[in-house]
């Protein structure tokens, strides 16, 4: 594996080099001075029969004759909206893109009988009905909409975007990205993975059963049940833990999720590709394996001693993940203060 050093001195790009040169010029630009402070706007549409609730981040000078490129972001698992995707929403808009955050079924303000349910399969197709919504939109451009995913929805952002041509370009900050190596490498082996597989099989049971979800919390620096435990950022009240974040999760999700194959989707993503990360953050390896295993036009950004939990809201990490998506939106999408051809 390419150490970090070498990793920070070549791009590895086939997206055109004077392009993107130029792309992050004016992402700097724009972030800079060009564009006000971003309008949010509350919106609703359909996934599959249940109402989702999302948030529209649009550059306050928008244009309604020019569309804009627009970006559809999702934040890490057992989230909502008003966490880090708002964060990089309000980053993109910043940079002149029309950007849409959202609560995935069952989370947050949206539909879904069953709450607090990490449902990869699920996840991925309301992904999809958002990109659809956003592309009805008259403020975006249709031809112009890209996935930018934080964290565990990295996987469902590149899995959707590998079956979904509407999704013209991707970027990941932080990916958590694992097939079954890595996840065997991340929760204990073998072992480790049949443990938990069992706990959320006997979850699923009772569920089936009663009807009766055995929420546990997401997150805790004290109860040894929580889903994460010790983990910062949730477990702050100034970060993550927000009022409106309902800290509880069903651990029925763990079969699911850790049978999920992000890795997979690789050679079927032909979309031009960012991924920005940090030797440091989560299972860089697994970022490392999908890396390699693309075969369309991609770059990647490592950046030193940065966590997982720093790419969520830490100043300096944000604006440099921020201002390296925006150039690679404005290369691949078009400029955000253009007109869609």
């Amino acid at each position: 594996m390419p150490q970090p050093a070498a990793l920070r001195r070549q791009a590895k790009e086939t997206c055109n080099a004077e392009n993107l040169a130029l792309a992050a010029a004016t992402a700097v630009a724009l972030g800079s001075s060009a564009f006000a402070a971003p309008r949010v706007e509350r919106v609703t549409f359909a996934s599959h029969g249940e109402q989702i609730v999302g948030d529209l981040y649009l550059p306050e000078d928008l244009d309604p004759a020019r569309p804009r490129p627009a970006v559809v972001v999702t934040g890490a698992w057992m989230t909502i909206k008003e966490q880090m995707p708002a964060r990089y929403a309000r980053e993109m808009a910043d940079r002149g893109f029309a950007a849409l955050t959202f609560d995935f079924r069952g989370w947050g303000e949206s539909g879904g009988a069953r709450r607090q349910h990490e449902d990869p399969s699920a996840k991925i197709a309301d992904i999809e009905a958002a990109v659809a919504y956003l592309a009805n939109r008259p403020e975006t451009d249709k031809d112009r909409i890209g996935g930018l995913g934080i964290c565990a929805s990295s996987g469902y952002m590149v899995t959707a975007a590998a079956k979904d041509a509407a999704i013209k370009s991707v970027a990941l900050v932080a990916p958590w990205l694992h097939d079954a190596e890595v996840v065997e490498q991340t929760y204990g082996g073998k072992e480790g993975v049949a443990r938990l597989e069992a706990a959320g099989d006997a979850a699923e049971a009772a569920y089936r059963r009663t009807g009766k979800q055995a929420l546990l919390p997401a997150a805790s620096p004290t109860d040894e049940r929580a889903i994460m435990f010790k983990v910062p950022y949730y477990t702050e009240a100034d970060r993550g833990m927000i009022p409106l974040w309902r800290n509880e999760a069903d651990p029925a999700f763990w079969r699911g999720w850790l049978t999920f194959d992000a890795i997979r989707a690789a050679p079927r993503l032909h979309q031009p590709f960012l991924m920005v990360h940090s030797e440091a953050a989560a299972i860089p390896q697994g970022a490392h394996k999908f890396y390699a295993r693309l075969t369309g036009p991609k770059q990647e950004l490592w950046l030193d001693n940065v966590t997982q939990f720093d790419f969520y809201d830490r100043a300096a990490p944000v604006k440099a993940a921020s201002d390296a998506v925006a150039a690679h939106f404005s290369a691949t999408l078009g400029d955000a203060g253009e007109a869609g051809q």
